[in-house]
């Protein structure tokens, strides 16, 4: 008890000198109300996905492809839809109940059901990726009109701050087109966008009791809620997953509600706490735009090589692997905390702790893999790259030349030679290692590469640059070169 009065104390001391809070607020919470909201927005969202689990029809299912998803059966990926509902009828429950006023909270509503929207739009049918980030930025530029942006950047050390004058609309665009995209990219394991989206509520629900937000509390334990109910279906093995529509709402719920509990006080608190807490994800998201840049492969490609596929590769667990960036993940949330806790005195030890995170995690996963050799690495890497630019090219030109043969066979000679220019072996060779490539239904033909020359990954990076060739060359003849053989299909489980 003396424990609990004490920490008590110190938190209140904290609301009460810490410049991160506007007019001084009294902390009427009612603890009761906070866990019925949270149970509350638990088992509706628990249900809602249990429902959707047990649809038996085709919409919004995530069929196995036998490369990156690797699931024996097809899943739904519709988890955003019970998660949406839930924090709309937990907002609207809320506001009843007379538990928050939800003063200037109607845009923040609206653009989380526009973000939302694109989502679960493109879970149901692919819009492409021009088309959600149009969406995502109209979503952006509406709550940016309506009042909510990144103005003064404040000196979290004491007085003063920056005027960002018209800096503040790219920033602020920034910040809401970059968190959903974030949480997005990471969505690539059972249980990790969820769960990562779990412990940033509670910490925006912890910024805002600090700093007497009752309604930002409030509407973060309801997002709480929801995740932690949806959660139950989704840890390995996974019964249904997020889908875009569900990391889009998480990523904007968490960058649209910093910037509302950040316009009541010191913006530079507010944002540094969540910057903080995303250590994972931004470390995960700036390894993956520098690797596919290095490389010469668009930025949006998806890859096999983020963190949890590198620490699989390590020999971690699904389990041991979720467990260990959650602990990473609750850690940086604290190390956020400190900082408005502290006023900003923490931010040095922050800083630090991200770096040091950086620097370790790019040599244990083997981005790095020896720091007294990153230059041979480097030039390694320039070379790979240089050999795949080659082999785009060469694809550019068979592109053409389907156009211009006038059949199969004549298609024949031009692609066994162009194959021999890549570096690629015909299907006779004694030395040789299969390369599948998988074409946009799913189903893969068959290349052949030499044993003893470059690694894996580097031969599929090549190879997937034929796909849109073979899918042309089966639009004309229905048909592929013979030295491919048949498509096969992917098998999935019964």
């Amino acid at each position: 008890m003396m424990t609990m009065n004490v920490m008590m104390g110190f938190l209140m001391g904290a609301v009460e000198s810490s410049e991160f809070m506007g007019p001084r607020q009294p902390l009427l919470f009612n603890w009761l109300a906070v866990l019925l909201f949270y149970s509350g927005a638990l088992l509706v969202t628990y249900a809602g996905t249990k429902l959707i689990i047990s649809y038996k029809g085709n919409l919004g299912m995530d069929a196995p492809d036998g490369r990156r998803k690797l699931h024996e059966n097809p899943v739904p990926r519709l988890g955003g839809a019970p998660i949406y509902l839930t924090l709309m009828l937990g907002i609207v429950a809320a506001f009843w109940l007379g538990e928050v006023t939800f003063d200037g909270w109607l845009p923040l509503i609206l653009c989380n059901a526009l973000i939302f929207s694109v989502g679960i739009a493109d879970d149901l049918k692919p819009l492409g990726a021009r088309v959600k980030l149009v969406g995502q930025i109209g979503a952006a530029l509406i709550l940016y009109s309506s009042g909510l942006s990144i103005d003064v950047l404040s000196n979290p050390f004491g007085d003063g701050g920056l005027q960002l004058g018209w800096w503040s609309l790219p920033l602020t665009l920034l910040w809401l087109v970059a968190i959903p995209n974030i949480i997005n990219l990471i969505d690539g394991m059972d249980g990790l966008a969820g769960g990562f989206g779990l412990f940033l509520s509670l910490t925006l629900a912890f910024v805002g009791f600090v700093a007497g937000f009752q309604d930002v509390m409030i509407v973060s334990v309801i997002m709480a809620g929801a995740l932690s109910g949806f959660l139950f279906f989704n840890f390995p093995p996974a019964k249904i997953f997020l889908g875009d529509g569900g990391a889009y709402l998480i990523g904007f719920f968490i960058a649209s509600v910093s910037l509302k509990c950040s316009n009541k006080g010191s913006i530079i608190a507010a944002l540094l706490v969540i910057v903080i807490a995303l250590g994972v994800p931004i470390l995960d998201t700036a390894f993956a735009i520098l690797r596919r840049a290095i490389r010469g492969v668009p930025i949006f490609r998806a890859d096999a090589e983020h963190i949890h596929h590198r620490l699989i590769l390590l020999g971690y667990s699904k389990g041991r692997a979720l467990v260990a960036m959650y602990s990473v993940c609750v850690v940086l949330s604290l190390v956020g905390i400190s900082i408005l806790l502290t006023k900003g005195v923490a931010l040095p030890v922050a800083g630090a702790v991200l770096f040091l995170l950086a620097i370790g995690a790019a040599r244990y996963l083997g981005y790095v893999r020896s720091w007294s050799n990153l230059r041979q690495q480097m030039d390694l890497a320039m070379q790979r790259r240089h050999r795949l630019e080659h082999t785009r090219a060469h694809a550019r030109v068979l592109d053409f030349d389907i156009e211009l043969c006038n059949s199969l066979i004549e298609f024949e000679d031009v692609f066994s030679q162009r194959l021999k220019w890549m570096g690629f072996l015909p299907p006779e060779s004694k030395q040789s290692l299969p390369v599948k490539v998988y074409l946009s239904d799913g189903s893969f033909c068959i290349l052949y590469r030499p044993t003893e020359e470059y690694e894996e990954g580097e031969w599929q990076r090549r190879a997937d640059e034929l796909v849109t060739v073979l899918e042309r060359c089966l639009e004309r003849w229905e048909a592929l070169p013979s030295l491919l053989g048949q498509l096969r299909p992917v098998k999935t489980g019964a």
